[in-house]
């Protein structure tokens, strides 16, 4: 009973009734309105995990849960129970839930981390082929169809046949005997056709008068013609409702024989739709998923934030003013609260908003409050706020309270959570006083956790003489002699009686006698209190400040972080546009030269030709290249380039590799096509390493002339350097091949085409083993590729 009391006077129905708002179905509906508490604390971890997975669903899925068609068809299972035959539309709507059902399985199916629902529909049977077979016999609009049976859809046949001849008479007779007809129309009494006939014409129309109207100046008869027609429809209309009742009849009993499974299905989808108005109602709250704790484990009870469900709504949908959050914080070897302050502070909503936080977390809700939400697992909520006062049964403010907190004692476990509401009130202050000490300190030995609000100061004091009490108070603003309805942790409050009295606008003089008579201790209590939330105010607002001088701080350092980002991805933005435009410049080069190339290989081989080649590519090198006088900074001495490494030029930005060492150390370079020779001192290694200078030659050392040419020109191919074999055999090209190494000085192009590689493989095995090739390669693609080996010949 105190049970059942308690969520009375916490409000919980009408909370449920918020609930039910976000069901998508009758059966949600009424489970919302009816919701019943969990038992042990499994049960609501499982219905928190359901609440979790379905807004996971549904706010980070994207994906909604839909229940279209699902209808409450618990009524039609009862009847089907008790060999009674379902209407039309009750067989259409346990088809339609059949559909709907299976659709809901199939969504939650397709996400097989949602381990709590995929688990919860695991034994949903949706028996497609009942479903089938109901939407055979039944349309769209609840009537038995024609394909249902042969018989039946013989019966209306033959009902559109003699239909039709009644038709056919009466709109003949309608032309005949239009002067005795009130109207030219066709009507139905007592499901016969009749004409509407003036009652001076009767005569007539010879038949049955079926009905008057009322002002008696028209007969509906039935002409004699048509009586026999009339007689046979009937007779096939109620063959036709004898055949469709039959149909409705056995599909009936086929849902009765699978009672059992659709009754567990209406279970099943109710508990879906359930966990989708939780999670749907805690997203619209803006709340979060509590965690329990164990207070024996020394886990804290922590709330911040915490707002009044309720009140919530009543901002959102009743204009109702802001809602203001609460902290709650408690540590685990706490186990009464003794909250004061004035009225109208906020206290009893305090203890209202604690107690459905409790019971929300209990059958799957998200709390209203800041992550995290940690609190005991209660099994029970026992509360005693507010006046209980009966004229009948004689009870006064008192004795109300004490009846209730009588039933509080009976009903309490070790687990319970005890809200009292001005403890001790409604009788002499100081026995009072002295049974709300005894009450509370029988609570903390019986009960998990007791909150309590009191006016008495005794109650305050509780605090440094027992550990297992704490002392908590609802602000008060002396400035605007207003609450704040903020709850203040760890001193106790002032009840500001007569500030209060005095803002009412009570007498001046009775305010001033009474503060005459107060006791000087009391004011010094007052005093000692006063000056404890004046400090607290003043830690709270250098708090404030610190937080804003971090909140500053973290935004300059995310400015600092985003300029730096911001300069880094320019700097590389710049690095990749002036790449860009080197790799341009390179193309462009490459392009001129191949011009050259192909303008020399057009024309005859003569030596002026190649000097003119030669003095167009250092024009071009001069023109695209980068600048070769780019000053660099000294480079490290000690690289001595070899045969096979791969140096650098910095003067025409390219790589390249050393193919040999002159006798007077200078450098044959290659790179692509291109071949030069430069000296050591114009290169350098990949890691910007230069070439030490070679030591200063003795008077004695002979010299020699340098025969190489200061700029090689690159290698070109023209038609003394080209040996086309396509179409030889290995053994004959061989020969010719052999004889062109003999005569050659420098690259030799040899084109054996692709084929079926062959004529290849054997050419190259034969350079590979040739003492006068020092390497062969493929030509590049715009030269053959790997249709073409380049043999380097004699060097």
């Amino acid at each position: 009973m105190i049970v059942e009391k308690t969520l009375e006077l916490l409000e919980w129905e009408r909370l449920c009734q918020h609930l039910s708002t976000f069901a998508a179905t009758k059966l949600g509906v009424a489970a919302a309105v009816q919701l019943t508490l969990p038992e042990t604390v499994g049960t609501s971890e499982t219905l928190l995990q359901q609440t979790q997975e379905v807004y996971d669903l549904e706010t980070q899925l994207l994906t909604s849960l839909t229940f279209e068609g699902i209808h409450d068809i618990s009524a039609a299972l009862a009847r089907s129970q008790r060999q009674g035959i379902l209407s039309g539309e009750e067989l259409l709507q346990v088809a339609t839930t059949l559909f709907g059902s299976r659709n809901l399985r199939r969504i939650i199916n397709r996400y097989p981390e949602l381990a709590s629902l995929n688990q919860l529909v695991a034994d949903l049977r949706t028996y497609p082929e009942l479903e089938q077979e109901i939407r055979h016999c039944i349309d769209e609009q609840g009537e038995v169809a024609d394909r249902a049976s042969e018989k039946l859809l013989g019966i209306r046949q033959r009902q559109h046949q003699v239909r039709n001849e009644v038709q056919t008479i009466l709109q003949r007779l309608l032309q005949r005997k239009g002067a005795a007809l009130q109207e030219r129309l066709i009507t139905q009494r007592s499901d016969r056709f009749v004409v509407p006939v003036k009652a001076p014409q009767k005569d007539a129309v010879p038949g049955i008068v079926h009905d008057t109207s009322t002002s008696g100046a028209t007969l509906y008869i039935e002409p004699r013609a048509t009586v026999e027609l009339n007689n046979r429809l009937r007779q096939l209309t109620r063959q036709e409702q004898v055949e469709a009742e039959a149909i409705r009849q056995a599909l009936t009993a086929k849902i009765a024989e699978v009672h059992v499974d659709l009754e567990t299905l209406i279970i099943i989808v109710t508990a879906v739709d359930l966990a989708t108005a939780r999670a749907r109602y805690s997203y619209w709250l803006g709340a979060n998923r509590p965690r329990f704790v164990n207070r024996d484990k020394s886990e804290t009870l922590t709330l911040r934030r915490l707002r009044h469900p309720l009140l919530i709504w009543q901002q959102q949908h009743e204009q109702g003013p802001e809602v203001v959050a609460i902290d709650v914080t408690i540590q685990p070897h706490i186990q009464v609260v003794a909250i004061t302050g004035p009225n109208t502070g906020g206290k009893t909503v305090t203890l209202k908003t604690l107690g459905l936080a409790t019971i929300m977390a209990k059958v799957g809700l998200f709390v209203p409050a800041q992550e995290p939400v940690e609190l005991p697992w209660f099994d029970q909520v026992l509360a005693d706020i507010g006046d209980e006062q009966s004229l009948q049964q004689s009870l006064s403010t008192f004795s109300g309270h004490i009846r209730r907190i009588q039933d509080i004692i009976s009903a309490l476990s070790d687990q319970s959570l005890v809200l009292l509401d001005e403890v001790g009130a409604g009788t002499d202050p100081l026995e009072g006083s002295a049974l709300a000490i005894s009450l509370l300190r029988y609570l903390a030995d019986h009960a998990q956790l007791t909150i309590a609000t009191t006016h008495f100061g005794e109650l305050k004091a509780l605090k440094y003489t027992d550990t297992r009490f704490e002392n908590a108070s609802v602000e008060f603003d002396d400035a605007t002699l207003q609450p704040t309805y903020r709850l203040l942790w760890g001193i106790p409050g002032r009840s500001n009686a007569l500030i209060i009295a005095q803002r009412l606008g009570l007498n001046e003089q009775v305010i001033a006698q009474a503060q005459a008579q107060m006791d000087g201790e009391t004011d010094d209590v007052n005093q000692v209190i006063a000056g404890l939330e004046t400090e607290r105010r003043q830690q709270e607002t250098k708090a404030q400040a610190a937080a804003k001088l971090l909140q500053s701080t973290e935004q300059l350092h995310q400015q600092v972080s985003k300029k730096a980002s911001d300069l880094k991805v320019r700097e590389q933005k710049l690095r990749q546009q002036q790449e860009q435009a080197v790799q341009e410049e390179i193309r462009r080069a490459k392009q001129a030269i191949a011009q050259v190339i192909r303008d020399l290989q057009q024309q005859p081989k003569s030596a002026p030709a190649a000097q003119d080649a030669t003095q167009r590519l250092e024009k071009i090198a001069n023109q695209r290249l980068p600048s070769r006088t780019k000053p660099k900074a000294p480079p490290p001495k000690g690289f001595h380039p070899q045969v096979g490494d791969r140096v650098r030029i910095p003067s025409i930005g390219q790589k390249a590799d050393v193919i040999k060492v002159t006798p007077t150390q200078e450098l044959i370079v290659q790179f692509g096509m291109m071949k030069m020779t430069v000296k050591p001192t114009e290169v350098e290694s990949l890691t910007g390493e230069k070439v030490a200078p070679p030591p200063k030659q003795t008077d004695s050392a002979p010299k020699k002339e340098d025969s190489t040419p200061k700029n090689s020109a690159p290698m070109v191919r023209t038609s003394q350097n080209t040996l086309d074999i396509r179409g030889s055999r290995v053994a004959d090209a061989e020969v010719v091949i052999e004889d062109a190494i003999a005569k050659a000085q420098g690259p030799l192009w040899i084109i054996h085409g692709h084929g079926t590689g062959k004529l290849r493989l054997g050419v190259q095995a034969y350079l590979k083993q040739h003492p006068l090739v020092s390497r062969y390669e493929f030509a590049e693609q715009a030269d053959g590729g790997k249709g073409v080996t380049i043999a380097h010949c004699g060097v």
